[in-house]
């Protein structure tokens, strides 16, 4: 048997949501670097709040994402479903999104905030619960 016989329909949900989160991380720091470039700011934000919003909207990915992403690889090392692996990467993918785009457009509370931090403690709930099922023999 070939290691491509031995990947499972987890392993490639979880491939897909990884894949997905890494290109939003990479969206969100990209948008970071064009504008310290447009605002000569090397360091920090320079008091420019689109900068700040842009640097928090990057640091709060990096902040959620990592975990999410390793717990779906653990689901999808389990035998999980891959339906369940699927909800859990959708609402990681969404949340981080929506609140991204609130973030980058205020500082404020705003409804894709909002959201965005509700899906993505959704996700890391129902992983949470899904591991700890999957943990006991």
């Amino acid at each position: 048997m070939g290691p491509a016989a031995m990947v499972t329909p987890a392993a490639h949900a979880a491939a897909l949501w990884a894949g997905l989160n890494l290109i939003l991380l990479l969206v969100l720091s990209v948008r970071v670097v064009r504008l310290r470039r447009g605002s000569g700011v090397a360091l920090g934000d320079g008091g420019h709040p689109p900068l700040a919003h842009a640097i928090r909207a990057f640091g709060n990915a990096t902040e959620y994402v990592p975990a999410a992403i390793g717990a779906l690889a653990v689901l999808a090392l389990v035998a999980a479903p891959p339906a369940l692996v699927h909800l859990i990467g959708l609402a990681l993918f969404a949340g981080r999104l929506a609140h991204a785009v609130g973030l980058s457009r205020s500082g404020g509370a705003t409804l894709p905030r909002a959201a965005g931090i509700l899906a993505t403690w959704l996700a890391y709930l129902v992983a949470a619960v899904a591991l700890i099922f999957y943990a006991v023999p």
